[in-house]
């Protein structure tokens, strides 16, 4: 158990598209519960409420909730933000449609693009700030009142105020704020420059406005819950997940919602991070397959990697630091079926969680990837995961199957559904190279964490597929994302423009930047109200040299003293940056000037972990006191006699020889033949080729 030991009972709350997870952790008591229930839709609080209440009656009793969520990515995705106005610098109220002149499809000629907020409620007003922070134009403020009582009798819930060079000078744009926010009718007023002050224009003005477009949405979402769990006896802290997989406050949440996009993923991320370094490996691909989609992620030496932009669709570029997750429609609600040139297609369409695969009898009748476990005998008919149902009907998913994929290429049913999996399998294998050996890392060193609802079906497929060392299972792998919440640091971003060549660099100026980034973020901890085992704050620049368009990120050796930032001299920042240009492309310009972009800071409280020693098997048994029986499963070409476990109850140590199937209420773990699956000290499943 930590040193610190956590008062109380902590709940994350893991929202995705098909189930809403729950992951309960009383460390006091050394136990843990999960439960996994339906997401309700359109409003996500349902779910959250329904999956807390089967776990804890009493939330007086509860000290933490932290919540991932995917209100603002589903409204990102679904385009259902609200109706929103922007205020612009004459001349660029177009520069959110002209974006970087990209296209939809790289090789085409067509495609169409429609900005989140339309051409009529994006208004212009006078004002002018130079590049160098000179204001050339006073913001015209009767101008500026005015634009916003059109926007208001337009009907829109919100605002984003985006002038030129804000990120240089914010005083036009702080005045222009100040004034909208006088007759503004609620609190949802984006600025520019407090939501990313930094240099492009059509960065900035992308992630403002999309800021503005989920405020209303998600800060609605989050008074909800806030006041459910209030209402239920709740008193302690409500935390949100960030997309940089660090947790926040919820006014900080309503405020820039913006940084919730792909929270959920994240978190699963962080918790597949501690759990592999726990055990003993810090070089993991994580592979978080729910209903809807896979996300894969990469960490190397424990440490994930974080990417400072996104594109959640086209078009719709978030400037902010994110876990880099590549996400592909494989999840298991993802819909097979056969294009017009007879090739076997999966996703992105999904069946979600309603009406959800055809085996749930809810009305769909195209095949899932569920369908195809189902009638392949991998998943247990009688034992469905998520508790919305007592029986899957295979007869009916077998039905769909052959309808929509065995009759059009062929095949018989079970041919069909092996077809679907390896299909399936192989778009998965894709975006784990992808993240792997196309970024110059050997797959074979690294384990494969498998987690989500359906990830552990397709563990012995990746292993095979991208020559992968191991797979680990977590304990509750589910719920992993939900567990994720419960481990998340908090932890504040800050950005600030700096634009100046290294050696006329204002080495004062730089120190200003870094200590206020510092205070603004200890700030920010101290009003959370959480109790950190430390605080820590690093700072890295985004250089590059003159006439490069890319920018390499440059780790800042610095000196904290009695709270006081010692800022990098010159020369130690063109040392920083030559180490790290090298690394990157494996040579330097000699000749070339070096050039400051960006400042770039991160504040974290570190919160206490809990000993995953708690989530590990207790009981005193052995392998086969946990299993259930056998049952035929399909594999390649034939039926096998398959033995079937309750993993919760196998003891560590067990070994497993496949082919096997570890059942639990959040998922089933497949052990395919010629693999062994090994139960470690934390209850994770190890799985491994079996040695000829």
């Amino acid at each position: 158990m930590s040193e610190a030991t956590i008062a109380g009972r902590m709940i994350g709350v893991d929202v995705g598209g098909t189930f809403t997870d729950v992951f309960v952790l009383d460390e006091a008591a050394g136990t843990a519960t999960v439960a996994k229930v339906p997401t309700t839709r359109p409003d996500q609080s349902g779910g959250f409420l329904d999956g807390i209440g089967r776990q804890v009656s009493d939330l007086s009793s509860v000290a933490v909730v932290v919540h991932g969520t995917t209100a603002g990515t589903n409204a990102l995705l679904e385009r259902k933000g609200a109706r929103i106005g922007v205020i612009t610098t004459e001349g660029l109220r177009d520069v959110l449609e002209m974006r970087r002149r990209d296209r939809p499809r790289t090789w085409g000629l067509r495609g169409d693009f429609t900005p989140v907020v339309s051409r009529d409620l994006r208004l212009e007003v006078p004002e002018r700030t130079l590049a160098d922070g000179t204001i050339r134009t006073p913001v015209d403020l009767d101008a500026v009142r005015a634009a916003a009582q059109t926007l208001m009798d337009q009907g829109c819930a919100a605002v984003a105020v985006m002038f030129a060079n804000a990120y240089a000078n914010p005083a036009n744009e702080a005045a222009a704020v100040a004034a909208i926010r006088e007759i503004w009718p609620n609190p949802h007023v984006s600025a520019s420059s407090e939501i990313l002050p930094e240099i492009r224009e059509f960065e900035r003005f992308s992630t403002t406005a999309l800021n503005a477009y989920l405020q209303p949405e998600v800060s609605g979402y989050l008074d909800r819950l806030e006041t459910a769990l209030k209402q239920g006896g709740f008193g302690g802290e409500f935390m949100i997940v960030q997309s940089n997989g660090g947790v926040m406050a919820v006014d900080t949440a309503c405020r820039l919602p913006v940084r919730t996009a792909l929270s959920g993923p994240a978190a699963g991320v962080i918790a597949a991070a501690y759990i592999a370094q726990t055990a003993g490996f810090p070089d993991v691909i994580t592979g978080d397959m729910g209903g809807t989609s896979f996300d894969v992620s990469l960490i190397a030496g424990g440490q994930s990697m974080l990417s400072p932009q996104t594109s959640i669709d086209f078009g719709m570029v978030v400037r902010s630091p994110m876990i880099e997750i590549t996400t592909i429609g494989a999840g298991g609600g993802s819909i097979a079926w056969v294009d017009k040139g007879g090739l076997l297609m999966i996703g992105p369409e999904s069946a979600g969680s309603n009406p959800g695969p055809v085996a749930y009898g809810l009305g769909n009748t195209r095949p899932t990837v569920t369908d195809a476990n189902v009638v392949l005998g991998r998943i247990d008919p009688d034992n469905p995961i998520g508790g919305k149902l007592t029986r899957l009907d295979v007869e009916a998913a077998a039905k769909a199957i052959d309808a929509h994929v065995g009759k059009p290429l062929g095949l018989s049913t079970l041919a069909a559904a092996e077809a679907i999996l390896r299909v399936a399998n192989s778009r998965m294998a894709g975006a784990i190279r992808l993240v792997s050996i196309e970024r110059g890392f050997d797959p074979k060193r690294f384990a494969f964490m498998p987690f989500g609802g359906g990830g552990a079906l397709h563990s012995g497929a990746m292993l095979a597929d991208v020559g992968l060392a191991r797979a680990i299972v977590p304990r509750y792998p589910g719920v992993t994302s939900a567990m994720g919440c419960v481990i998340a640091d908090m932890r504040q971003d800050f950005v600030q423009t700096i634009n100046a060549m290294v050696d006329g660099l204002d080495e004062g100026a730089l120190a200003g930047f870094m200590q206020s980034h510092m205070t603004q973020g200890m700030a920010m901890l101290d009003a959370a109200q959480t109790r950190f085992e430390a605080r820590e704050t690093a700072f890295e620049l985004d250089m590059a040299y003159v006439g490069q368009t890319h920018t390499v990120a440059v780790p800042l050796p610095v000196t904290i003293t009695d709270g006081r930032v010692v800022p990098p001299t010159r020369a130690q920042i063109a040392a920083a940056f030559d180490a790290a240009y090298k690394a990157t492309y494996g040579r330097l310009l000699p000749k070339g000037a070096r050039r400051v972009m960006n400042l770039r800071s991160a504040v974290t409280g570190r919160r206490p972990k809990f000993d995953l020693a708690t989530l590990a098997p207790r009981g005193t048994g052995t392998a086969e006191d946990a299993r259930k029986g056998a049952r035929p499963v399909h594999f390649g070409d034939q039926w096998h006699d398959t033995a079937i476990y309750n993993r919760l109850d196998l003891p560590v140590g067990a070994v497993i020889h496949g082919p096997a199937i570890l059942e639990q209420p959040d998922t089933t773990v497949l052990i395919e033949p010629g693999l062994t699956g090994t139960v470690d000290a934390y209850g994770n499943t190890i799985i491994t080729r079996q040695e000829v």
